[in-house]
């Protein structure tokens, strides 16, 4: 016998073709499920079941990094900040906290090679920062939701302009209408003065990351759906999506905002409702994929 042909290496061979086969039918799998919703329901009925949210939604403690807590490894992370009004349906910085990111971040690692920052319990870590806080800076990438209330200090918007400009990556979700844009205008001004918002166009590389992205879809908050069967939060003042950015001088995004559409509950509320699964998910999954890998590789 060779000694490529021992019963160890043959059983390393096989494991490897194995796991090889996984990846490549659950890659398959999900790229008809941003196509179709009977494979939609598939992948619901494999992965829809592990995150569920427990009662009290608005109600964790913020989970703050350790000093070090980089190691090596992708960590989403939650921008914290201070709220100077309301927005109906929303609670403020920790909309969507902590099982969009929490959601996100699994997908991310079993459609792509990306390996994720993980807790003692083999649980993904999606640390809270806030703008002044030095573990910003080992965030790649940050998640901002409702920010329609937000309201940033002088040293907040230094700090955050300092992030950007570095290389960092914030993405904004959740925030309605009209008030809540020019809230969000009025404070990412102050950090980014010179900044030009655009529409991202289709022909845009963070579109075609993976998935071809060619609608935001417009996605409401569970309750509101179940409640109304509708999308727009606002009415007339929300009618459709908005997908749009903040590049640097070289063209890199370093802002991307999905305004008048929850992402987060797309990714969040996974495992609550097959329809709105089946409805929302695989297009918010493909848009959060598409969205991380450009910040990872731009």
């Amino acid at each position: 016998m060779d000694a490529c042909d021992s019963p160890s290496t043959v059983r390393t061979l096989v494991r490897a073709v194995r796991v090889r086969l996984r990846a490549s039918a659950l890659l398959v799998v999900v790229l008809a499920l941003v196509i179709t919703a009977t494979t939609a329901t598939a992948f619901a009925q494999r992965f829809g079941r592990r995150f569920r949210l427990p009662e009290g939604i608005g109600s964790y403690p913020p989970r703050y990094p350790p000093k070090d807590f980089s190691d090596g490894n992708f960590a989403l992370c939650k921008l914290q900040y201070t709220s100077g009004r309301y927005e109906e349906m929303g609670i403020g910085w920790s909309t969507d906290y902590p099982y969009a990111g929490v959601n996100l971040m699994t997908r991310l690692s079993e459609l792509t090679r990306t390996r994720i920052t993980k807790d003692p319990e083999g649980q993904p870590t999606y640390w809270v920062v806030r703008a002044t806080d030095e573990t910003l800076f080992k965030c790649p990438v940050v998640m901002a939701s409702d920010v329609g209330t937000m309201v940033l200090t002088s040293q907040e918007s230094a700090r955050l302009n300092e992030y950007l400009t570095k290389g960092g990556f914030l993405w904004v979700d959740d925030f309605w209408g009209t008030a809540a844009w020019n809230q969000w205008v009025s404070q990412i001004t102050l950090a980014l003065p010179d900044a030009t918002i655009f529409d991202i166009p289709p022909d845009h590389p963070i579109r075609h990351m993976m998935f071809p992205v060619d609608e935001v879809e417009q996605v409401t908050n569970i309750q509101n759906w179940m409640r109304t069967g509708g999308t727009s939060e606002r009415g007339d003042d929300s009618p459709h999506a908005d997908f749009r950015g903040i590049a640097d001088a070289k063209g890199r995004l370093m802002v991307v905002m999905t305004h008048n559409t929850d992402l987060g509950d797309s990714w969040e509320r996974e495992s609550e409702n097959r329809e709105f699964f089946e409805t929302f998910s695989p297009k918010g999954y493909a848009v959060g994929v598409n969205v991380l890998l450009y910040a990872l590789t731009h």
